[in-house]
């Protein structure tokens, strides 16, 4: 069974520590330990917008991404790049479950936040009034509500179904800010705090959804908690308006120490 690959992969990796600071040697370590197939799914949190060193297509998939750091540091037997910037629930199921067959053993995944608005809250916030930033959050938090979850589910069943013994992971997105942090100007700590809310709303919705698929939720608010925008060390990008898409995406500190640590307890 495929799954066991993966299962005698992390088993290799704790073995290989273990025994490099014991002294010993790992000449006869199992070759097949490393033949894991992975195949890294979703939008621009997980292709690594906002990290830079991009491959040059659109999706913009950075190389400082955390399935490509993972991917660097284990040398899998095969390693497949699909997630995409801007992607959405129906860009994955229409556009990159092609890549997952019977042979995938681990999948990770970002998806949710582009169905939920969340480039258009923040749009929203940044250019007009407190009330209107209020009034397009709310909106954002029923659409989680009513219709992610079946979008969700969509996406689950079908990387189920095309790559059945597959290991999952569902990756979350970070809080935004640091509640009375060292920002002085921009948003108010009303608007700062109830994205923050939202963001929350969304990551209970997608842990439900993909608890009940029986697959593994990364929550990277852990691992960003003190790296937020406002924090004086921020793992994310506040505005940038020499190159907007990075706004609001995590940098390269942010994928390397905010997603990877997360994926790699994940598995």
């Amino acid at each position: 069974m495929k799954m066991s690959r993966l299962v005698a992969f992390s088993s290799s990796l704790l073995l290989g520590a273990a025994l490099a600071l014991t002294g010993a040697g790992v000449a006869n370590a199992d070759s097949s330990a490393a033949a894991v197939d992975y195949v890294a799914l979703g939008d621009s949190y997980s292709s690594g917008v906002g990290a830079g060193s991009y491959d040059g297509s659109s999706c913009k998939r950075s190389s400082r991404a955390y399935p490509a750091l993972w991917a660097a540091a284990n040398s899998p037997s095969s390693f497949d790049f699909a997630a995409c910037s801007g992607a959405r629930t129906n860009d994955v199921t229409g556009g990159q479950l092609g890549r997952l067959n019977a042979s995938t053993d681990l999948v990770s995944i970002s998806i949710g936040g582009n169905d939920a608005g969340f480039a258009d809250v923040m749009t929203t916030c940044v250019l007009q009034s407190e009330a209107t930033c209020l009034n397009r959050i709310a909106t954002a938090r029923a659409y989680v509500d009513s219709t992610l979850p079946g979008r969700l589910d969509s996406v689950y069943s079908a990387i189920r179904s095309k790559a059945p013994s597959a290991e999952v992971v569902v990756l979350g997105y970070p809080r935004f800010y640091q509640l009375g942090g060292s920002c002085i100007a921009g948003l108010s700590e009303k608007e700062r705090s109830a994205i923050n809310g939202a963001s929350d709303h969304l990551n209970t919705a997608i842990a439900k959804r993909a608890a009940d698929h029986g697959f593994t939720f990364g929550d990277v608010r852990t691992t960003f908690t003190g790296h937020e925008i406002c924090s004086g060390n921020s793992w994310l990008h506040s505005v940038n308006w020499l190159n907007i898409g990075e706004s609001y995406h995590p940098t390269a500190a942010g994928q390397s120490g905010g997603y990877l640590p997360v994926f790699k307890s994940a598995l």
